[in-house]
């Protein structure tokens, strides 16, 4: 399903151009377009229709905040375009904690960006085909599993298959939006569906008021979210990484505010009345048995005609949009668990690229996690838009407060340099000012970590820099507070509850391995000096196993050798001692009892007792396991012996050998269906056939040797 493995040598190949990398990063930003100006509108109704002349403010305030973040994150590209974003950003500029606060609101954010973006991509279906809305969660439990699918097959791969959605949906909303102003400039304006419909109001007063209009825009702002997500992905851009990551930044920002204005624009026109409750709508009476007309399809049905080729052309692609704008959550999500995983506080399994090149276990993760938050609140959109944006502004506000503390820090390393340069050309006075200058900037551009495409910044760039991200860290810290303040009793609080639980884990997983760290770390104190090597085959009863495992430790050549059955039954001890003697095996068989009937106990009272005689011994103990075709067989074999395993590994100078024996049935692995063993295709190794020799196994002069 997820395709055949890569070389690691491929990898170069999987990086984006600007014109793949725009559906893989921009896709949720762009199709926040979708519901951003429907939540905007429709918290706007709860005051009534009179609210609605409030829409273009609010929505200009929303544009605003937009071509902010768009420059701010261009410097952020510009000085960390490592792939860490805000949260590396914060990391070295406020310290671990504000680092990690950063990454947790990040990671809730992906996971919100995909419930999100399949739930409102399934909503759109619903407004197009309203008998599947019983299909609500199944549809969006189905939408995740193949996105998770695509994008298990790589980066490139998915780009492609994401392109043409992306680009169709520009390409139709924006005819869309064209020819509904065309119409109104020429006297005729669309009008929705809903347009004929009152709302029933609730009585709000000044207080009120004030919130409301603060609740809108803090819906509005959802149209913000994604835009991160390019620079936690600079790595995956074709060189030049920094500058082609710049431009597609700019182009998405460009295209989403003039997609956001145009359709917001539209539903003013033509009218759109889209309620928190179906039913607040006065004269529509199907509000209980049907599901409420999106406000996209509501606009095209008003601008192409109801049933139209283009109003599904439109609905086609708006879902398909909403559902793959959760690809910029499949991108972002692994790629910052890399991040995290390589400076030790996410499992150390985040940060290997899988079969497809790709951090694979990263978007698996990131599947499960937005499945189980789709069938809790059962792929209800108006009651999952309020778990969303709170951690995109958190990780927006510490990001761009951590690029000021950057941007200072800076500008006082350049004017030390400069004092230094100066200094120095007074007493030497061969340097020229034009001079000093190149190689102050030279040496802050070095100190901003730029990479090896972008031009060296300059005083003055600096100070832009510096002002723009000062403007970004106020706007975003203000917009944090109005969003936390109206969606906190609306289901926010489960966000914030998220956070710190994610934050603790990540501090806890960082302090087990600095822990594991100092444990394994070499010390002048600690002392590897073994002597001497004794090898113990455990023996159960007389089986080809046994035998085999026997063979293996001669053949190994230790100083000394026994084998050791550990008596639960005297008639069954009698019987292994008959068959030994019968069998002419010349290695010493020691019995050992347990009268509890307990396996492993006498073993290791037997082995603590040797080592205690013979000091620093390396002792080797050989266990026969079966390898099994079927998962049932599995269930069926090998657990004492694991149990066993388990307590040896516990005692000090005990190693374990584990000696295989494949029943007939890994032939389903090895051989007779020509099935790569795990890795083999990832080595790129040929598939080798098993044969198995006739015959038994004989026992000759301490020996084990097959027959025929």
């Amino acid at each position: 399903m997820i395709g055949d493995p890569l070389p690691t040598e491929k990898l170069e190949g999987q990086l984006l151009s600007k014109r793949l990398a725009l559906p893989i990063f921009a896709s949720d930003p762009l199709s926040s377009v979708a519901y951003a100006p429907q939540e905007l509108l429709m918290i706007l109704l709860v005051g009534g229709l009179a609210f609605l002349s409030f829409a273009p403010w609010v929505a200009l305030a929303v544009v605003i905040l937009l071509v902010t973040v768009v420059a701010s994150y261009r410097q952020l590209i510009r000085a960390y375009p490592s792939g860490g974003g805000d949260y590396e950003v914060a990391h070295r500029n406020l310290g671990e904690k504000a680092g990690l606060v950063v990454a947790s609101a990040l990671l809730v954010d992906y996971v919100m960006t995909v419930v999100v973006s399949v739930a409102s991509g399934v909503d759109n279906i619903i407004s197009a085909f309203p008998g599947l809305a019983p299909f609500r969660v199944e549809l969006a439990v189905v939408f995740v599993i193949i996105l998770a699918a695509i994008n298990l097959r790589g980066v490139s791969e998915s780009s492609k298959a994401f392109a043409i959605p992306t680009y169709l949906f520009i390409g139709s909303v924006a005819i869309m939006i064209v020819t509904g102003l065309v119409r109104t400039i020429f006297g005729d304006a669309p009008v929705a569906e809903s347009a004929q419909y009152a709302v029933h109001a609730e009585s709000v007063g000044q207080a009120a008021m004030v919130l409301l209009l603060l609740r809108s825009f803090a819906s509005g702002c959802s149209a913000l979210t994604g835009v991160e997500a390019i620079s936690n992905g600079v790595p995956a851009f074709k060189r030049p990484k920094v500058r082609n990551a710049q431009r597609t930044l700019v182009v998405m920002g460009a295209t989403a505010i003039v997609l956001f204005a145009g359709l917001t624009t539209l539903a003013l026109v033509s009218g759109v009345h889209y309620a928190e409750n179906p039913c607040d709508l006065i004269g529509w009476t199907e509000c209980a048995t049907s599901p409420q007309p999106s406000l996209m399809a509501q606009v095209a049905a008003a601008t192409f005609g109801d049933g139209s080729i283009a109003f599904y052309v439109i609905q086609a692609a708006t879902a398909l949009v909403l559902l793959l704008a959760a690809n910029t959550a499949f991108n972002g999500f692994p790629l910052l668990g890399s991040v995290l995983a390589r400076d030790s506080y996410a499992p150390k399994s985040l940060s290997t690229r899988g079969d497809r090149l790709i951090y694979s276990n990263g978007v698996i993760i990131l599947g499960l996690a937005a499945i189980v938050i789709l069938v809790v609140f059962q792929a209800n959109l108006t009651v999952l838009i309020q778990l969303y944006i709170i951690g995109v502004f958190v990780s927006f506000t510490l990001g761009q407060t951590g690029m000021v503390r950057h941007w200072l820090r800076e500008l006082r390393g350049l004017r030390a340099k400069d004092a230094r340069a100066a200094k120095s050309s007074g007493k030497s006075g061969h340097r020229s000012a034009a001079e000093q200058h190149r190689r102050a900037a030279e040496a802050a551009a070095a100190r901003s970590k730029s990479a090896d495409d972008a031009k060296p910044l300059t005083h003055s760039a600096m100070v832009r820099a510096l002002v723009i991200n000062a403007i970004g860290a106020g706007m975003t810290a203000i917009v944090l507070i109005v969003v936390t303040i109206t969606k906190f009793t609306h289901g926010a609080w489960i966000v914030f509850l998220l956070m710190p639980i994610l934050f603790l884990l990540m501090l806890g997983v960082n302090r087990y391995y600095r822990d594991v760290e100092q444990e394994i770390e070499p010390d002048p104190t600690t002392v590897f000096g073994s002597s001497g090597d004794h090898a113990v085959v455990l023996v159960g009863r007389m089986q080809k196993p046994v035998l085999k495992a026997l063979d293996y430790a001669i053949a190994a050549r230790h100083e000394s050798i026994e084998a050791i059955h550990v008596s639960l039954d005297e008639e069954a001890t009698k019987q292994l001692q008959k068959d030994w003697i019968k069998q002419n095996i010349h290695v010493k068989l020691r019995i050992l009892s347990s009268p509890y009937r307990d396996l492993s106990h006498p073993l290791i009272q037997y082995l603590k007792e040797r080592r205690q005689d013979h000091g620093s011994e390396v002792i080797t103990v050989y266990m026969p396991q079966y390898i099994v075709g079927h998962w049932w067989e599995a269930v069926l074999h090998n657990h004492k012996s694991r149990r066993m395993r388990q307590k040896l590994l516990l005692v000090h100078g005990v190693t374990v050998a584990l000696v295989p024996w494949l029943l007939d049935s890994s032939d389903l692995l090895y051989g007779r269906r020509s099935r790569p063993l795990p890795g083999q295709d990832r080595r790129g190794e040929a598939v080798r056939q098993v044969a198995r020799k006739p015959g038994g196994v004989e026992i000759k002069d301490g020996r084990a040797h097959p027959k025929g």
